[in-house]
């Protein structure tokens, strides 16, 4: 009785191992599945990335619009023409709204040309333009308006009237930065 539990149990055992056997010959060879892990940790890592680098961009811009802005007013309340800096300033904001200028543009549309959407939902449901990482179609819309209205100020700009179109930039990239997840 012994042996024959024996032989049952060995025979049992020997059915669970081919069985396994036979499942990892079937698998995917286990080098293949951590390369494409390896792959998805760089593709995920990209994208971070990208907003990242995005993040430093917009950051940037603002750090020297508020510069242009505060030299500015500095100017208009001592009397000088600020003509140039208002106008550089409204450039500035218009690359705030554009996520950057003409050769950040040209970089979007070739990942664009790419398939890469880093926000592909958010475009589905309007919430960001085509390719933009950060700045909603919302922010957009209000920075480039502010964007104009500096524009138009040109040479009749005053300290007063700079200041409001300001603080309107300033509130929105402050409301922009905290409705971004930082470091996604």
């Amino acid at each position: 009785m012994r042996k024959g539990l024996l032989t049952i149990v060995v025979l049992v055992l020997s059915a669970g191992l081919a069985q396994a056997q036979m499942v990892d010959e079937s698998a995917t060879p286990q080098p293949l599945v951590d390369a494409y892990d390896s792959l998805a940790d760089t593709i995920l890592a990209a994208k971070k990335t990208e907003w990242n680098l995005v993040h430093s961009i917009l950051g940037g811009t603002y750090s020297h619009a508020e510069g242009v802005a505060k030299r500015a007013m500095a100017k208009l309340g001592a009397g000088q023409d600020a003509a140039g800096d208002v106008e550089t300033l409204a450039a500035l904001v218009a690359q705030l709204g554009n996520e950057g200028d003409a050769s950040i543009a040209a970089v979007r549309k070739r990942l664009l040309e790419g398939g890469h959407h880093h926000n592909a939902k958010g475009e589905e449901q309007g919430v960001y333009d085509e390719g933009f990482v950060i700045v909603t179609r919302a922010s957009r819309k209000v920075l480039l308006d502010a964007a104009k209205r500096i524009g138009r100020l040109g040479g009749s700009a005053t300290e007063a009237t700079l200041q409001a179109e300001w603080d309107t930039v300033r509130a929105e990239f402050r409301k922009l930065h905290a409705d971004t997840p930082l470091g996604m």
